[in-house]
């Protein structure tokens, strides 16, 4: 049997998040949603399967067949690459059946003669034509359909990890005048990692876990629960609340709640973002600021693919794509989305959603000084963090710089007009 993680085309959904990634890359608690799969699978050889603009680029980062048509010559167990797999949720290989968690299907039993009969190319259609004439099986299961849900489970991951992974104590630096507040057993600071005085670690709410090399300077509070990956570091006096995720070589001052940073962004400055996706080489100026609450309390909508969704949530912030920048004082609305590599300076009340690779200056979105000065900027910020573009990221940037052109240039024609 074949064994394929997929992602559907609701990766649209999970934009700007996805535009330069597959949707099993995104983080929710201490792992990325495939870091969680593969363990499941020891010794199999896993298949991936991805939009065809991704394909090189994964088959680089993960040695592994990509979008290979030979597994539609045998039996399949496809993977929804969505699916946030926590606690022992069972995979059951022992019949054919699609197992589905109400309009998702979370993985799927392919014998080959299905697969033969019913693939003609599109692996959405298969799955669609297969949950026509295979038993459908309900499983209690939690996928990601948009991106304020890795937001919302994000805190219970976080506790989730910190109990299965079983690392606990203080193994790195820990200087004599930094507390920890609460029970001393829900702390793991790695070998390598820093504790500077006067830091104060909160673990009333939940535990607080540190990797190698991550230093924490004086006068920060941190409350658990939290993750703090590679190499990341805690500015001075920084207020990181309850349930944040902080990827690997970040940056993180100022105040910070239920939020999670992809990786390799910088928020150094005093500022508030809270309930929020920030992907990768983001950097948010001083004091930039963005809002997760409305002053009616009522429930949060978000743009997605140009449709507002409600997400039933009181407390939504904001989804930065890669490679964005914000100027000093940037402010943002609640439930906000801004797409990638996009240039955003302080103006007024912002828009609540930025097309990717646009430049918002005096209250117009602008083109900018073109995609290639942008990349030229992307190589520069990647180079501050020891990173070199590849060839196929940089390829992946070009077919996602074509593929929001229409909407991006709709909303530059707009704001002409204003």
């Amino acid at each position: 049997m074949k064994i394929c993680i997929f992602e559907d085309s609701k990766w649209l959904n999970l934009t700007p998040l996805s535009y330069l990634r597959p949707v099993f890359e995104l983080r929710c608690g201490y792992y990325t949603l495939i870091d969680r799969i593969l363990p499941r699978l020891p010794g199999s050889r896993i298949y991936l399967y991805v939009r065809d603009y991704l394909a090189k680029l994964v088959k680089k980062n993960y040695s592994l067949p990509v979008n290979d048509p030979e597994i539609f010559e045998n039996d399949l167990l496809l993977i929804n690459g969505r699916w946030l797999l926590s606690g022992e949720a069972p995979l059951d290989t022992t019949r054919e059946a699609v197992h589905i968690c109400h309009d998702n299907i979370v993985y799927a039993i392919l014998r080959r003669e299905t697969v033969r009969k019913l693939w003609n190319g599109s692996l959405d259609q298969l799955l669609a034509e297969a949950a026509k004439i295979l038993p459908k099986i309900p499983l209690q299961a939690t996928v990601i359909d948009y991106p304020w849900n890795l937001i919302q489970h994000n805190s219970t991951m976080l506790r989730e990890d910190f109990t299965t992974g079983g690392r606990r104590g203080v193994q790195g630096r820990f200087a004599s005048q930094a507390v920890i507040y609460g029970p001393p057993d829900l702390v793991y600071v790695a070998a390598g990692a820093e504790v500077h005085p006067l830091v104060v670690l909160d673990t009333q709410s939940g535990p607080i876990y540190m990797e190698e090399k991550v230093k924490i300077f004086p006068g920060a509070r941190i409350e658990g629960p939290c993750y703090i990956g590679s190499g990341t570091e805690i500015m001075p006096g920084a207020n990181i609340r309850e349930g944040n995720s902080l990827g690997a070589i970040c940056r993180i001052g100022g105040e910070v709640e239920e939020s999670i940073f992809h990786g390799y962004s910088n928020k150094y400055h005093d500022g508030f973002i809270g309930h929020s996706y920030i992907g990768e080489f983001v950097n948010l100026g001083a004091l930039t600021t963005n809002s997760d609450l409305k002053n009616d309390y009522s429930t949060v909508s978000v743009p997605v693919n140009g449709t507002l969704v409600d997400t039933g949530d009181l407390k939504v912030g904001t989804f930065f794509g890669d490679h964005t920048k914000t100027s000093i004082g940037t402010l943002f609305n609640t439930g906000s989305s801004v797409g990638v590599m996009c240039n955003i300076t302080a103006g007024g009340i912002l828009p609540k959603f930025f097309p990717s690779f646009v430049w918002y200056v005096n209250n117009k979105f602008l083109k900018g000084f073109g995609l290639e000065m942008m990349m030229e900027t992307v190589r520069s910020a990647m180079a501050r963090r020891k990173r070199e573009l590849s060839s196929e990221e940089e390829e992946v940037i070009r077919n996602v710089y074509e593929l929001t052109k229409q909407q991006r240039l709709s909303v530059i024609k707009r704001s002409r007009k204003i």
